[in-house]
């Protein structure tokens, strides 16, 4: 298994989706983080098997919510870029440098 770092903005937009959907539905907001983990264990697995979308920057799709996983792999690290709505602007997160990982 590979190591995860998360941006702290990826790490707030995970927590606010997971809110929001709890707000919908008692017990969603657990279930979109259960979905979130899965993805990122499928990642830690084999992270090089995720398309790239820019640059070095990949995307596994979360199932059965409209999220995908944005990260990079470098140096046997995966960095977590942002937890991102498909419906969302695409590249809100470019400016995220990946230094400010936590």
């Amino acid at each position: 298994m590979k190591p995860v770092r998360f941006h702290p903005e990826a790490d707030s937009e995970m927590a606010a989706a997971a809110r929001w959907y709890e707000s919908q539905q008692d017990g969603l907001g657990k279930r979109f983080l259960t979905s979130i983990q899965e993805s990122l264990t499928r990642i830690e697995l084999d992270p090089e098997i995720y398309p790239i979308v820019e640059g070095d920057v990949r995307r596994c799709l979360v199932k059965i919510f409209p999220y995908g996983v944005l990260f990079r792999f470098k140096g046997g690290v995966v960095s977590v870029m942002a937890v991102m709505h498909l419906h969302r602007e695409p590249g809100y997160w470019k400016n995220r440098a990946p230094e400010q990982q936590t």
